[in-house]
């Protein structure tokens, strides 16, 4: 009986960190990857030709993934889309970014009580008549240290969607949002963080 003690312990132990590296190891913001359903990490890039030079192009990212790399990933595949095509360079001529925040409001008590949740709502309080008022006494009403405690999160996801035009030669240099496709994946290539390899 005591060995089982001693054993079970260590155990318990090592199956709790097991599972807080496993969550930690989920807990990771999209990589540049296509945006395919029941992929380990949510989110990616999507397309959607429109016509011969025209496309839809859309990032998605989670809540871990910021809004620059949303709207960097997105860019980064209308570049790769205009190579792969055979064109030079791409004008957006179109673009948003929606947000999706919620935000969560999560109350929990700073003291709970000994005799546990059973008892939790018996507390010794008393009423009392003043001032032409009934009201009522209570241990943990009303009081900073006893009161509840509150934690308040923001969540955002952000969804990027852009319509480019892409053309072949030279760009022109008054084009408004035009971009050389082959210096975006050189000037964004290095801050791309891919999918890892499994």
């Amino acid at each position: 009986m005591t060995v089982h003690k001693n054993i079970a312990k260590p155990v318990a132990r090592m199956t709790a960190m097991l599972m807080t590296l496993l969550l930690l190891a989920c807990a990771t913001a999209t990589p540049y990857q296509p945006q395919i359903p029941g992929q380990r990490v949510s989110g990616g890039y999507s397309e959607e030709r429109i016509d011969e030079t025209h496309f839809r192009v859309r990032f998605a990212g989670n809540t871990l993934t910021a809004r620059d790399t949303v709207e960097g990933y997105l860019l980064y595949r209308a570049a790769e889309l205009t190579i792969q095509n055979g064109y030079d360079w791409f004008r957006i001529t179109d673009h948003t970014t929606e947000t999706d925040r919620h935000t969560y409001v999560e109350r929990f008590p700073r003291y709970q009580p000994y005799y546990g949740s059973r008892y939790l709502n018996w507390r010794p309080h008393w009423r009392y008549y003043r001032g032409g008022v009934w009201s009522t006494w209570h241990p943990y009403g009303r009081d900073p240290f006893w009161s509840f405690d509150t934690d308040v999160r923001t969540v955002e996801r952000f969804e990027a969607e852009a319509e480019i035009v892409m053309a072949r030669g030279s760009m022109p240099a008054n084009a408004a949002r035009a971009f050389d496709a082959s210096k975006v994946l050189a000037d964004l290539g290095p801050s791309i963080k891919w999918p890892d390899e499994k």
